[in-house]
This record gives structure tokens, C-alpha cells and sequence, in this order.
């Protein structure tokens, strides 16, 4: 029986669910870019431990809607912008969903390049221009990784950067740990003005990223994709025989219990693999909860770094000024892997941003373009923020906020296509699972319209 790409080789231990982990690892690291570093730094200093519990909310939301997204990919066999781009009919909705998805990427790489480019600065002192053309480039040699050594691989080297991340951005917990009371003060839901709703708009577009929830099911895809495939796109003669039986059906979301043309895709998709499909399901779980406990504690750790040594600290609302804080009150060794984390955040997060942007294209416009001339036109626009001498962190932070307003146009549809029985059978979300992503939506929604009318308003 055949076996998935990326576990041929290794039969003997096929079976093991260790193999079965890595799609969630590599999207994690998109909730530790530049701009969750930026956002929760300036939140921290800003507000001190008042938006504790905006941390902590996103990353629950986001293990459900990162499982949501990678199970779409493992039941399907496409990413959520291909199922998309098969359902909008009309190619004038369909350019405009996809025009709103370019700029959410776009605004991702700004913010991955910015944060890769202020590290370079600060470790070496270069210029920030040519600090974000060199995190292009070494992100290219990433992207190179990918293309030509597989998923496998990819994951592999993204996970070393995601430790590196971790250690340089908790490192200086252990030398000037927070107040026990304020953490616990912070997890109560409030807020202080319209400065601290832009800050927590913020940090849930740092944290619940548009792209991510593109690129995970593309990741899982990718990963669990049968032997004889590539990116999803070419179906081995199970599932071509499955997809034929769907179009001659006449109706896609005809229902016939376990024979409805979804459920036939997936038992075809399970078939080829050689893994079924509730064991994949369960591995991914796990894949997520490790995923989001990771970058979940970090992304904490960084407010609270924030929070407990930086609050009140003149300059801080900066990178720069949080580094030059931490290197004169915590001393040069936090401060050094400070900025040595937060290189790795850069080359890391902007080549997933590359990876979803391209899947975007693919998805939507029926259109497929080499990653490394997708990484060349994201880059330019952060190039030339950096050119135009804007100030790094604010970039950063309204990047995440651009972010945070594409939230509604990944999620809304990701919760409606899991649900649904002819797009992924057996496998649909029950009930309770619906409830809780209408309910995410309907908070980050109603929390970017509170946003709008506190700015406009100057509430």
C-alpha cells in the first residue's frame, strides 16, 4: 500500500506519531514574527500587565482555528485558498477575495523584513535598508530548502530557528521574573482607553494571523500528500477516480451517508496514504496544542518581559529603545539574544509568509509562480518602508493591525467550510466546534469595529 511522501523510508517507524508531527510547528512560527515581538513589547511597556488576557485569549482561539485549518488540508487534499478559489464562481469576487489576501500578506512580510533588518542593526549595525534585503535573501535560501528538499526538511529547519525564538525571548524572565499578582491582575478582560484597544487589535492580528490559517492547510497538504503528488495539485488515480464520481454527480453537495462524493475523496485520500484519516486527525492535535503552547508561552513571556523591567522606561515603545532598556538594565547578554531571537523571528516567519502568499496566488487566481519570485515581490514593499525611513516599530504594529482587520476574510469562510458535510464528509465540525469559531469570529470582529469607532471617534 502506498505511504505518504514524507514517510517513505522510514517504515519501521511509520507508526510512530512523532513522524506525523511538524505542519502545526512551522505555521506556529507565524505567531512569532517581528510584529507579535513589536505588539506585545509595546503593550507591556505601555500598559504593563493590563493586556495579559488578550495574549492568552488569541492563542486559545487560534489552536482552534489552526486545527480547523489543517484538518480542511488532510481531509480535502487542498488548501483552504484552492477550495475557495473552486467555489467563488465569479472571477471578479474571487480577484477581489484575493486582492484583500495579497495585502495581508503583504502587510505580513513588511513586518517580517522589518523585525529582520532592525535585528541585523542592532547586532551589527547595519543600515536597515540593506538589513532587509539581506533577511530577503537568506529567506530565499529557506524557501530553497522547501522546493527542493520537501516538507520534511522545511519543518526541520524552521523548528531549530522556532527554539532559537524561544530562548532568546524568555531568557531574561529567569533573571528579572514578573510580579505573581500583576500576572494574575492582567488576566481579567479590560481595557484603558483606545491606545490599549489598538494594542490588543494588534497583538490578536500578531497573533491570529490571516496567513497562517491559509498556509496551515497548505502545510498539512503538503505533508500528508500520497506518494506521486506535488503540492496537492496532482491527484493520484484513487482520487482522480474520486473527483470524477463527484463531477459526474451533477451535485456537489449531494448527500449519501458514507458514499457522498466528500467522504469517497477523503476514504480515497486515506486509501493512498496508507494512514487513515482519524489517526492523522488525532496527530494533529497534538501537532497544534505543542505548537500554540510554544508560541503561546513566548509570546506571553515577551509582554511580561515588558511588562515587569520596561514599564515606565523612557524610549521603550521601540525596538531599539527595548533593546538599549534591556542591555542597560538586565545587561548585554539578555539584550544580545533579544535581538539574536528576533533575528530568527525575521528569516523564519518571512519564509512562511512567502509560502502562504504563493498558495494565495495559486488558490485564488489559478495561477502558480515560482516561491522565489513570489518572495521578490512581497519583499519590495517593506524595502521601501525601510527606504522611506518610517519608524520601524510603528510599521510594525499597524502591520498587525492591517492584519487583524483580514482575520474575518480567512475565518468566516474556514468555519463554514468545516462545517459543512460535502466538503469534508464524516469528518465535519460537530456542533460545539461551530459554536466556538462563530463565537471567535463574532469577538474579533466586533473587537476591530470597536477599534474603528475609538480611533475615529478619538474615544
Amino acid at each position: 500500500m502506498p505511504k505518504t511522501a514524507d514517510l517513505v523510508g522510514r517504515r519501521r517507524t511509520s507508526g510512530r506519531a512523532l513522524w506525523l508531527l511538524g505542519p502545526a510547528m512551522v505555521a506556529g512560527v507565524a505567531y512569532l514574527d517581528p510584529g507579535n515581538v513589536a505588539s506585545n513589547m509595546t503593550a507591556g511597556a505601555t500598559f504593563g500587565y493590563l493586556l495579559v488576557w488578550v495574549v492568552v485569549l488569541g492563542n486559545v482561539t487560534a489552536w482552534l482555528i489552526q486545527y480547523l485549518s489543517a484538518k480542511l488540508g488532510i481531509v480535502t487534499g487542498e488548501s483552504l485558498p484552492q477550495v475557495l478559489g473552486r467555489r467563488i464562481r465569479r472571477p471578479w469576487a474571487r480577484r477581489a477575495y484575493w486582492l484583500q489576501a495579497e495585502l495581508v500578506a503583504m502587510a505580513t512580510d513588511v513586518a517580517e523584513v522589518i523585525g529582520g533588518a532592525v535585528a541585523l542593526h542592532l547586532l551589527f549595525g547595519i543600515p536597515l535598508v540593506w538589513g532587509g534585503a539581506i533577511t530577503g535573501v537568506i529567506s530565499m535560501g529557506l524557501l530553497l530548502v522547501q522546493t527542493r528538499r520537501g516538507a520534511r526538511a522545511f519543518e526541520t529547519v524552521l523548528i531549530g530557528l522556532l527554539l532559537v525564538i524561544a530562548v532568546g525571548f524568555t531568557f531574561g524572565l529567569f533573571l528579572a521574573p514578573p510580579e505573581p499578582a500583576g500576572v494574575v491582575a492582567g488576566l481579567v478582560p479590560r481595557f484603558e482607553g483606545s491606545t490599549s484597544v489598538l494594542l490588543a487589535a494588534s497583538i490578536l492580528g500578531a497573533t491570529i494571523m490571516p496567513h497562517a490559517i491559509y498556509a496551515h492547510s497548505a502545510l498539512a497538504r503538503d505533508r500528508f500528500a500520497p506518494t506521486g503528488t506535488r503540492s496537492g495539485t496532482e491527484k493520484t488515480a484513487p482520487v482522480e477516480a474520486t473527483a470524477a464520481h463527484a463531477s459526474a454527480s451533477g451535485d456537489p453537495g449531494a448527500i449519501a451517508g458514507a458514499d457522498s462524493p466528500a467522504q469517497a475523496r477523503a476514504d480515497a485520500l486515506a486509501d493512498a496514504r496508507g494512514i487513515s484519516t482519524p489517526r492523522l486527525l488525532r496527530a494533529t492535535r497534538w501537532d497544534v496544542t505543542i505548537a500554540l503552547a510554544v508560541a503561546g508561552t513566548v509570546n506571553l513571556a515577551i509582554l511580561l518581559l515588558a511588562a515587569a523591567n520596561l514599564a515606565g522606561v523612557e524610549g521603550t515603545d521601540s525596538l531599539e529603545g527595548a533593546y538599549a532598556a534591556l542591555r542597560a538594565g538586565l545587561g548585554p547578554l539578555v539584550a544580545t539574544l533579544f535581538a539574536v531571537g528576533l533575528l530568527a523571528s525575521g528569516l523564519a516567519s518571512t519564509s512562511v509568509g512567502a509560502y502562504a502568499g504563493a498558495e494565495i496566488m495559486h488558490g485564488l487566481l489559478h495561477a502558480r509562480i515560482p516561491l522565489l519570485a513570489r518572495r521578490l515581490v512581497t519583499l519590495v514593499p517593506a524595502l521601501v518602508i525601510l527606504g522611506l525611513g518610517v519608524d520601524p516599530t510603528l510599521a510594525l504594529v499597524l502591520s498587525q493591525v492591517v492584519l487583524s482587520f483580514g482575520i474575518p476574510f480567512a475565518l468566516v469562510p474556514l468555519v463554514a467550510l468545516t462545517r459543512r458535510r460535502d466538503v469534508l464528509g464524516d469528518h465535519r465540525n460537530r456542533g460545539l466546534t461551530t459554536a466556538a469559531g462563530v463565537l471567535a469570529s463574532v469577538f474579533l470582529i466586533a473587537l476591530n469595529a470597536m477599534l474603528l469607532w475609538l480611533v475615529f471617534t478619538g474615544g
